[in-house]
């Protein structure tokens, strides 16, 4: 096979070369098109991602100081509750109250013996309040602690 080179060979291979370059550029132009499009909606996307994320980080931190001023205000409030008079003997009868329960359910013999003395303290009580002993504790100051206590309690809560 013999193959000659003549002009219209030549012509023809450079114009087939010419012809495929034009065709790479612009198939080369449409996949960078097509590419730019799609980092512009992934730009967008993200764009609005942040927007959301900050908007939400923003309520985020609005809501936390509007919480920990909340907070702050009810440990105040509480603060205050527990200053009034009377508050603190509250406490401790509750408190007494509550370790009294425990007692009773934990040791088998002590719920008998302390009914047996609550009705005793009341019944003192009572006698006290009423007859010759209240008379006698107010003029020579009360021979026990718990009775003065109590009194103490009751004027403090006819405030």
């Amino acid at each position: 096979m013999n193959f000659e080179f003549t002009a219209e060979t030549i012509l023809l291979v450079i114009v087939g070369i010419a012809f495929g370059g034009l065709l790479s550029y612009l198939k080369s132009l449409l996949t960078m098109r097509k590419h730019k499009k799609e980092l512009n909606e992934y730009k967008e996307h993200l764009d609005r991602q942040m927007k959301i994320t900050n908007a939400g980080s923003s309520n985020l931190v609005a809501e936390l100081e509007k919480m920990k001023k909340e907070n702050e205000n009810l440990r105040i409030s509480i603060h205050t509750l527990n200053q009034k008079p009377g508050r603190a003997e509250l406490r401790l009868l509750n408190i007494y109250d509550a370790a009294l329960r425990k007692m009773m359910s934990q040791a088998p013999g002590f719920s008998t013996a302390w009914e047996n003395s609550l009705q005793e303290a009341e019944r003192e009580y009572e006698a006290s309040e009423t007859g010759l002993k209240s008379i006698v504790s107010k003029v020579f100051g009360s021979g026990s602690g718990v009775v003065s206590d109590a009194n103490t309690i009751q004027q403090i809560e006819h405030k």
